[in-house]
């Protein structure tokens, strides 16, 4: 037996192991099982290029608890260590690796996000562990090796009589972390971390009942055998070529990924890439609506099938994080904080790739069933409405698969409607203009009016239309977007006609000042228009560019400052050609006069939907003292 002292110059290392390296210290399991995983895929290689003259055989890592001894044994059947090995990797390699780690992020490990650290695994044992031990034997023809340290820089080395290549770490558990013995909190951290890692793993056994023979009499009981407890699917959905895959296998593979999403996806894009980077992995769109609402179950980032976290901010641009799914790549620096993620070339590049991998899967769906694409579109358009504001590369290749749908149910891309609309809807200056709606039924009586002027109008109610529709404005010159109910329907689209008012200019003035006595001037301003005498007498409106800023700057990203606070501010268009604009006008009896203009300011509001409370109460009760 050897003794000797870990070279390393901080006098007790473990302790800061345990206190800055990682707050969370269930990662222990993760970094061991991955440190097997390796061996034995190490252990592959060597025997593939002829280097080790073994039998692979079918390899597995075993958990095990040990509730009463407080132990857990990691056991794989990888290449193994001799002793000098054990020397090199563990008491110099490991233990420098991790000083240095120490060094660089014991000030800031805790606040700079760091998510991960593969390759010096192996010390994160000492977070859970007072003492730790390996059994090793490797592949080559030497003695086996037992190293034991008690979380001081001292170890001990000395041989063992494992006969059996690979190795054994043993967990002394603490007093603190107790938790870690238990089986319901190992099961949790192996499907968590471990689900999908290309090495079987083995907790427990589990009874499994055969299938009975052919001619078993009916009341034969089916025979029963205990096997291994295989945890995890060692060949992910995502490390498959897209030709082996079936849509069906896309669908299990989310339900295993998720076991509590019970909706379908709507489709799936397959990463699948090897050059300039490595990554793989698969998204998901899932119905999403028109909420932008946190989801629970995100996408998850892997490296090399091992579990790394589900906060892929940076990696997976921002507009698709409300996909769900999964990537897979090597090249994703874990040793990293955030903001240096975020900064690095590689990680840039995946990310770009993903924007444009999802924008040609998008082209393409569109192109091959539009007509299940447009079925689709309500349950996706969030994200592509977001993708467009704030990815410029997305946003250029948008214009081939975004559509702008009408009430009616119809869906245009933004050259179709440009075509379709051009004769009617292009107003005396050139200019197209784009009639929309954000509330079907709420904006019924206006989208009603443009029909009948032979119009086509929009349906755009995402809670950030306001912003695209400013961007695409600021692209397009001759283009402009307008509500519906932001005017009336001559004023949204001015044509060379004018329409003759019945009111002289002196009559008009003196109709406005009554209007402007009675209508209440901090939410209404007064505007007299001469429209067709069938149009409605009083027309609420609100204007497009104060509602559209509104909008922006409660929504965020826009708008002009302190707007989204602004109290509501509406136009009263009263129509100069109705017999009501008349009789106001003429009733020279104020209180009928003021009667008469509650009474048709009311009408008015309820078209809009903003009688409400005491106010519509009082115009129910007016409405019945009219009709007795």
């Amino acid at each position: 037996m050897t003794t000797g002292k870990i070279n390393v110059s901080v006098e007790n290392i473990f302790p800061l192991i345990k206190k800055f390296l990682y707050s969370d210290h269930e990662i222990f399991l993760r970094e061991l099982i991955s440190n097997g995983t390796d061996a034995t895929l190490k252990l592959k290689h060597l025997i593939s290029i002829g280097e080790a003259k073994v039998e692979y055989g079918n390899p597995m890592i075993e958990v095990k608890i040990d509730k009463e001894g407080k132990k857990i044994h990691i056991i794989d059947q990888g290449l193994g260590m001799t002793a000098d090995e054990v020397e090199k990797y563990i008491n110099q390699v490991a233990f420098s690796g991790a000083e240095e780690f120490l060094d660089k992020y014991k000030d800031s490990a805790k606040d700079s996000g760091i998510i991960g650290h593969f390759g010096l695994g192996f010390y994160s044992a000492f977070m859970v562990a007072e003492k730790v031990e390996i059994i090793t034997k490797s592949f080559k023809d030497e003695p086996a090796a037992h190293w034991t340290c008690d979380g001081s820089p001292e170890f001990t080395l000395e041989p063992a009589d494992k006969t059996t290549r690979g190795t054994e770490i043993i967990l002394h558990v603490a007093e603190d972390s107790l938790e870690f013995l238990e089986d319901a909190k190992i099961k949790e951290l192996l499907n968590k971390y471990n689900k999908f890692m290309p090495i079987p793993i083995k907790f427990g056994t589990k009874t499994q009942t055969l299938p009975k023979q052919e001619d078993a009499p009916e009341d034969a009981v089916a025979e029963t055998i205990t096997v291994d407890n295989i945890i995890n699917n060692p060949n992910p959905a995502w490390t498959k070529q897209p030709t082996e895959l079936a849509a069906e296998d896309y669908k299990t593979f989310y339900h295993e990924l998720y076991p509590m999403q019970f909706d379908e996806p709507l489709f799936h894009i397959h990463l699948n890439v090897d050059y300039p980077f490595n990554l793989t992995g698969i998204l998901y769109f899932p119905k999403l609506g028109s909420d932008l609402q946190i989801q629970k179950d995100k996408i998850q980032l892997y490296q090399n099938q091992v579990y790394v976290t589900d906060n892929v901010e940076g990696i997976v641009p921002e507009f698709l994080m409300m996909l769900k799914g999964v990537v897979d790549s090597p090249d994703i620096p874990l040793n990293v904080s955030r903001s240096g993620l975020q900064a690095d070339a590689a990680v840039k590049k995946i990310s770009n790739y993903i924007t444009r991998k999802v924008a040609d899967k998008l082209k393409s769906l569109f192109t091959e069933n539009r007509e299940d694409f447009e079925q689709k579109w309500n349950d996706i358009k969030i994200v592509l409405e977001y993708g467009m504001l704030s990815e410029d590369k997305f946003y250029e290749k948008a214009g081939a698969f975004v559509l702008y749908p009408t009430v009616d149910g119809k869906f245009h891309t933004l050259e179709e409607l440009k075509e379709k609309l051009a004769a009617t809807q292009t107003d005396k200056d050139g200019k197209l203009v784009i009639l929309y709606a954000g509330n079907k039924d709420a904006q019924h009586s206006y989208i009603a009016t443009a029909k009948d002027k032979g119009y086509e109008v929009l349906l755009l109610d995402s809670p950030i239309i306001s912003h695209l529709i400013q961007k695409i404005e600021g692209d397009n010159s001759n283009l402009t977007f307008v509500r519906v109910d932001s005017d009336h329907i001559d004023n949204l689209i001015k044509k060379d006609e004018t329409t003759i008012s019945k009111l002289s200019d002196e009559e008009q003035t003196s109709l406005k000042t009554v209007l402007e006595t009675i209508v209440p001037k901090q939410t209404y301003s007064v505007q007299l228009e001469a429209l067709d005498s069938n149009s409605a007498p009083f027309i609420i409106t609100q204007p497009e560019f104060m509602r559209r800023m509104k909008e922006m700057s409660q929504s965020g990203g826009g708008g002009m400052f302190g707007m989204g606070n602004m109290p509501e501010m509406y136009n009263l268009v009263v129509n100069t050609n109705s017999e009501l604009a008349s009789s106001i006008l003429n009733n020279k009896d104020k209180d009928a006069q003021e009667s008469l203009v509650k009474q048709a300011l009311d009408l008015a509001k309820l078209s809009q939907n903003l009688l409400k409370g005491e106010a519509l109460t009082a115009f129910v009760k007016r409405s019945f003292e009219l009709i007795k």
